[in-house]
């Protein structure tokens, strides 16, 4: 346990602890989740690269960590704070400790300072540009100065870092071969197109539970590269960072929807909006953590719902029906296209963590394909 500081952009320093005794920066934006467990889950969910999870449950990292629970290969996360972290697990699947797991992977952890305070800011100020800084030589003036200079959370594209770099056929039984999917000897089942944005493992196997062949293919894939897959549906996944970052893929986009039924999630809700014309903003601090309410439309029913964004969807075009609201602030949860099978939620529907009640999401576009 080293002394560390956490410098904001708006010059706020707090003086706490780190796994790290090397000196080192570590920049991200400062975002805060609610949930209760699952930090790994968190910490390994691509939508989240770029930034640092500050968690406003006081205690993290008691029942360690199990590689079958990350979400993708690494951590995605810049960095980790909490109020206390647990050095000595206790579950007897833990594999090791929060602080080593972070540690191999050179993301700090940062701890004991009061974490309500600093949510609290979070909440009146927004989403603010941090820097944990280690090491023995701490300046908090050098370390703000430094962090001033530091490109913007939503100037960056973080998902050509998160996205695969080639194809990967996917079968409930492990790794397919793509040469089978080429030549379409790859079975009946159906098969679906993951564009991969920074796709969680949780939406690939509720898709392969659902009896569907998964190929992710490249964000940057076009749409006679993915014809040559011969998908009988393609989603557009989650992911992190602003999507009017990723405008350029609006073209594809439409063309995909002309061909297929195109479904999309978090990021991949948002990039079809902006594909039909729509709009989207930042939002103040985002929603991120689960229990999140939100009522689909054509039956009125509520959900429970497990959410990660930091920009959401203002705007729709006439012809497209909104089809969920969040009701703790009314903004667009999803919508669907009046005339083309089109549908997008905002939420996570395969929650990991969080709670199941809208894993019907899934039902819905097997059923659709």
């Amino acid at each position: 346990m080293y002394k560390a500081i956490l410098v904001l952009e708006d010059g706020t320093v707090y003086e706490g602890y780190s796994q790290f005794e090397h000196a080192q920066k570590y920049v991200g934006e400062l975002v805060f989740n609610t949930s209760m467990t699952g930090y790994q889950e968190v910490m390994t969910d691509p939508s989240y690269a770029g930034q640092i999870v500050m968690f406003t449950q006081p205690h993290v990292g008691n029942y360690g960590v199990s590689s079958r629970d990350n979400e993708s290969e690494g951590i995605k996360a810049a960095g980790l704070v909490a109020r206390e972290v647990s050095m000595v697990p206790s579950n007897y699947r833990s594999e090791s400790s929060l602080t080593q797991w972070l540690g191999n992977d050179d993301v700090p952890a940062f701890w004991g300072i009061d974490t309500r305070e600093l949510t609290r800011r979070i909440r009146d100020k927004g989403a603010l540009l941090a820097c944990i800084a280690t090491g023995e030589s701490l300046d908090p003036a050098a370390t703000l100065s430094w962090l001033k200079a530091q490109p913007k959370y939503g100037e960056r594209d973080f998902v050509s870092e998160v996205s695969v770099s080639e194809p990967v056929a996917l079968r409930l039984e492990g790794q397919g071969d793509l040469e089978k999917v080429l030549t379409g000897e790859a079975g009946g089942a159906k098969h679906v197109v993951v564009v991969d944005y920074g796709v969680k493992r949780s939406i690939v196997r509720n898709l392969l539970r659902r009896g569907v062949n998964v190929t992710l293919v490249p964000n940057s894939y076009g749409v006679e590269e993915i014809e040559r897959l011969r998908p009988d549906g393609v989603l557009l996944s989650n992911g992190p960072g602003d999507p009017q970052v990723l405008s350029a893929q609006s073209e594809k986009i439409l063309r995909l929807t002309e061909r297929w039924p195109t479904w999309g999630i978090c990021l991949g809700h948002q990039l079809l909006a902006l594909a039909f014309g729509g709009k989207t903003y930042k939002l103040k601090f985002g929603h991120r953590g689960p229990n999140q309410p939100v009522q689909y439309l054509p039956t009125g029913k509520v959900e429970m719902t497990s959410q990660n964004h930091g920009y959401a969807v203002s705007e729709l075009p006439e012809f497209l029906e909104l089809t969920h609201i969040n009701l703790n602030d009314e903004t667009i949860e999803g919508f669907r296209h009046k005339d083309k099978n089109v549908e997008a939620v905002q939420f996570h529907p395969e929650a990991g963590p969080g709670p199941h009640d809208a894993e019907n999401f899934f039902d819905r576009f097997c059923g659709a394909i």
